[in-house]
């Protein structure tokens, strides 16, 4: 029985996320059906983030089993490209895997990306890819007061109510706050992450930016281990899952 690794480019604004749902198409999904297209097998494709709804992937990892060892991964590279159009969805590598490889759970380090597109007119070629934050913000001072929150925390104050993590405890490997060109971006490295935990931390610092806050108002707001006392959650437009480190 092969098992395939494929890396996965996506488009989320329209899915419901990564999740297979009753509520509307997602990513696993439209893979699901393009590899029983292919092969004429019903298969569950993991992968190693379950992206929310809107969020994007540059490099999601997933893995399935086949019963048939009928295909190569060229083969399934191509299959699949075809089979997901419409959707804006690209397998960018495909490859046999050892059958002990596990998408989510062999995962070492996820990379995420937060754009934030910060000028006064809104985005037109990237609607939908961005945050659009027209107040000018201090890119230097979000990054300072984004180290404090690097390391290993109990970040409740950055975890959305409904997260299913059984610890709110994680390592933040780094996080890093830069201004490119018109957009801020906002660079989280860990082994994981708590549901919402980069898109709320995103808001927090928005805050910073515009000088609402401080450094030491995050630090008390992680120190609270209260949702309530951190900032608000940013949109998912601007997230991006770039890699996955195993």
């Amino acid at each position: 029985m092969p098992r395939f690794r494929i890396t996965v480019e996506y488009a989320g604004g329209d899915f419901v996320g990564w999740q297979r749902q009753a509520n509307g198409p997602s990513i696993q999904q439209s893979l699901e059906e393009a590899v029983e297209k292919l092969s004429g097998e019903r298969v569950e494709v993991v992968g190693a983030g379950r992206t929310d709804a809107g969020v994007h992937a540059m490099a999601q990892v997933a893995h399935f089993d086949l019963e048939s060892d009928r295909f190569d991964a060229n083969t399934v590279m191509k299959a699949l490209n075809f089979h997901v159009k419409p959707d804006p969805i690209a397998i960018r590598h495909a490859e046999e895997a050892d059958g002990d490889f596990h998408a989510r759970f062999s995962a070492t380090k996820r990379s995420y990306l937060y754009r934030i597109l910060n000028r006064r007119a809104p985005a037109a070629l990237d609607a939908g890819r961005v945050w659009h934050v027209p107040q000018v913000l201090d890119a230097e001072a979000m990054h300072d007061a984004a180290q404090a929150l690097v390391g290993h925390h109990d970040f409740t104050t950055f975890r959305a109510k409904h997260c299913q993590a059984q610890s709110p405890e994680k390592t933040l490997d780094s996080l890093t706050v830069s201004r490119v060109g018109e957009e801020i971006h906002i660079n989280a490295h860990a082994r994981s992450f708590l549901h919402h935990q980069i898109r709320n931390i995103t808001g927090t610092l928005k805050l910073v930016g515009e000088g609402k806050w401080t450094r030491k108002d995050v630090e008390d707001a992680l120190a609270a281990k209260d949702r309530a006392a951190g900032g608000p959650t940013a949109p998912p437009d601007g997230l991006y899952l770039v890699s996955v480190g195993y």
